[in-house]
């Protein structure tokens, strides 16, 4: 385990953390010096990326949770207060997409959607808040998208999700502040991940997983007396 002091007690929850922008995202916090918990869908991918970050001497747990599901939160978050202690880093960073016109989506496609990308984020915050409130002290980071702001044909349930993120995160730093809480959402463009390719647009011109993992990182070690309250991420090119 790497221990770079004062990151060695931080302990951080990464959503979406067995791959892709989650992954880099842990990576990052984690050579901080963080001890991190790694939620994914399912057990193998959790252990999976968690050894992953053992490897490279990053102290790292993985557990399977459902965040659209409250009793999978609260059975996670009580497992990882247990073994790691109280968290002080949440990144809501577990998202799925799904592109049909509006009026073609399928009800069970927008509640998947609407229930991993906003529902989730809300979940997972409600179930570490009070131990935040307690510490007078947290980060808590949404990772939405530039389609929070932009809309687009075949996007209807997916930037519906990343707009209520963006407004669920302005309200809940509204919340917390005065504990001590700072909450922030990031808005990448496109992103490029081996689950999401994006056919047709140059890999080398798009943003990297690590460049969202920058941006987390920049905000956790902003200075306390100030929070950045959201930041827009885009490619110097146009894929």
């Amino acid at each position: 385990m790497q221990n770079n002091a004062p990151w060695s007690h931080e302990i951080a929850i990464v959503t979406g953390g067995s791959r892709g922008i989650g992954l880099a995202i842990a990576r990052s916090l984690g050579r901080l010096g963080a001890r991190l918990a790694l939620c994914a869908t399912t057990a193998e991918s959790a252990t999976r990326a968690a050894s992953a970050l053992e490897a490279e001497g990053i102290s790292a747990l993985g557990l399977p949770a459902d965040v659209s599901d409250p009793n999978a939160v609260r059975r996670f978050v009580s497992a990882v207060q247990a073994k790691l202690g109280d968290i002080s880093i949440l990144v809501n960073n577990a998202g799925v997409g799904i592109f049909h016109p509006a009026h073609q989506i399928e009800e069970a496609e927008w509640d998947r959607v609407l229930g991993t990308n906003l529902k989730g984020a809300w979940l997972m915050s409600r179930e570490v808040a009070p131990q935040m409130i307690r510490q007078k002290r947290g980060h808590i980071i949404h990772i939405a998208s530039l389609a929070g702001k932009n809309t687009f044909a075949g996007g209807g349930v997916y930037c519906a999700s990343k707009w209520g993120l963006r407004g669920l995160a302005g309200c809940m730093a509204e919340d917390f502040r005065g504990y001590g809480i700072r909450v922030s959402v990031v808005c990448p463009g496109t992103v490029h991940t081996e689950f999401s390719p994006h056919a047709g647009k140059d890999p080398s011109r798009m943003l990297q997983p690590s460049d969202v993992a920058h941006v987390v990182v920049m905000l956790v070690l902003q200075a306390p007396q100030s929070f950045i309250s959201e930041v827009d991420l885009r490619p110097t090119q146009k894929p």
